[in-house]
């Protein structure tokens, strides 16, 4: 069974960031333009921290596509870290690999549990793979996915509705902006819009199929991302089952169609040809300038938490990640279900299913 998947490697400040994304069929024309585009959107965003001005990400792909082309094989897509150099230059025989020893988890972090679950004795040993650095890697795959889903006619957006419970460009700008000026973060939440998708992808015959459920998993990996819902979600709880769920209704010429999108594009498992909708809830990320009570896990005695230089809010960075995973997602679900070693065999595939359909 063909399907999409990717695997990333790399550390926050090491001399790389490296993804092999594998099953994106061979005829595919991609662009570093665009990838590099989708990076430097992850990398803007009101509230982001001083890394931002150090890194200019460009992509390198290193195998699987040849003038221009996908071939078939797996990709590797290849990120400099500008910033290794000045970490190197931090270094001395007792620093670690990336620079000083850390020893103050912070609280809401990987640092405590990432610690005792590997027995380090150095906190930066977690943080430089967990920190979201790595999420630079889930966009360049997912920017090669969204040009794949485009010739598909499926189209994938975002946007950030909310940050700290406050709507509007000069209201969310006020937000940051007072949370800077205390030393803290602040989340929000956003929201992914995905249209063009046929009827039925994903699956109600195993859990793991289901198409909800893969969202689900997608988002909630994305760091910081607490929550998640598809179409009106937690509302539908207080709701009659009169007021959610979407009647459905047949045209002059016998199309189907409904009047509501509640389910969020999404029923049994399954696209249901509707505008696919989720949004995903980020608390504010844990490093803090004014930091938070922790322990020294050498000497465990109280202490402040560690600050590494950060964002006092990434929400808008985390959409565009959620843009890439979505796009993840969705080209998986086309690969399995329409196959094809070549483009032109998917698109035809996928060309004799709409017209079943319609």
């Amino acid at each position: 069974m063909n399907s999409v998947r990717f695997l990333s490697a790399g550390e926050s400040h090491g001399r790389f960031l490296t993804c092999i994304l594998e099953g994106l069929p061979a005829g595919l024309k991609v662009s570093s333009d665009f990838v590099n585009a989708e990076l430097k959107r992850r990398q803007g965003g009101y509230g982001r921290g001083g890394r931002m001005k150090i890194e200019s990400d460009k992509i390198i792909f290193g195998s699987g596509i040849r003038f221009g082309e996908t071939l078939g094989s797996p990709i590797t897509l290849l990120l400099e870290n500008r910033d290794f150099v000045n970490w190197q230059k931090k270094m001395s025989a007792e620093d670690s690999a990336f620079g000083d020893k850390v020893l103050n988890a912070r609280p809401g972090h990987a640092d405590l549990p990432g610690v005792l679950k590997f027995a380090r004795k150095d906190i930066r040993d977690i943080l430089e793979r967990s920190s979201a650095r790595e999420t630079a890697m889930r966009v360049a795959a997912g920017a090669l996915c969204k040009i794949f889903l485009r010739e598909c006619g499926i189209e994938i957006s975002g946007a950030v509705k909310s940050v700290g419970g406050v709507t509007g460009e000069t209201e969310i700008k006020n937000k940051i902006d007072s949370a800077k000026s205390k030393g803290d973060t602040v989340g929000g939440i956003f929201e992914i819009k995905i249209s063009g998708a046929p009827v039925g992808l994903g699956s109600h015959i195993q859990y793991d199929k289901r198409l909800d459920a893969k969202f689900a998993m997608a988002f909630m990996s994305i760091q910081a991302i607490k929550a998640v819902e598809i179409g009106d979600g937690w509302a539908n709880a207080d709701k009659f089952g009169s007021e959610v769920h979407d009647e459905i209704f047949l045209d002059a010429d016998k199309k189907i169609y409904r009047k509501t999108n509640r389910a969020g594009g999404i029923e049994g498992g399954m696209s249901n040809g509707e505008e696919i909708i989720i949004r995903a809830a980020m608390k504010p990320i844990p490093t803090l300038m004014t930091p938070l009570k922790t322990i020294n896990i050498e000497t465990l005695e109280s202490s402040t938490a560690s600050k590494e230089r950060s964002d006092t809010c990434a929400i808008f960075a985390a959409e565009v990640v959620g843009e890439s995973m979505a796009a993840l997602v969705m080209a998986d679900c086309v690969v399995e279900k329409f196959s094809g070693d070549a483009l032109c065999d998917t698109l035809q595939n996928l060309k004799n299913y709409r017209a079943r359909l319609n």
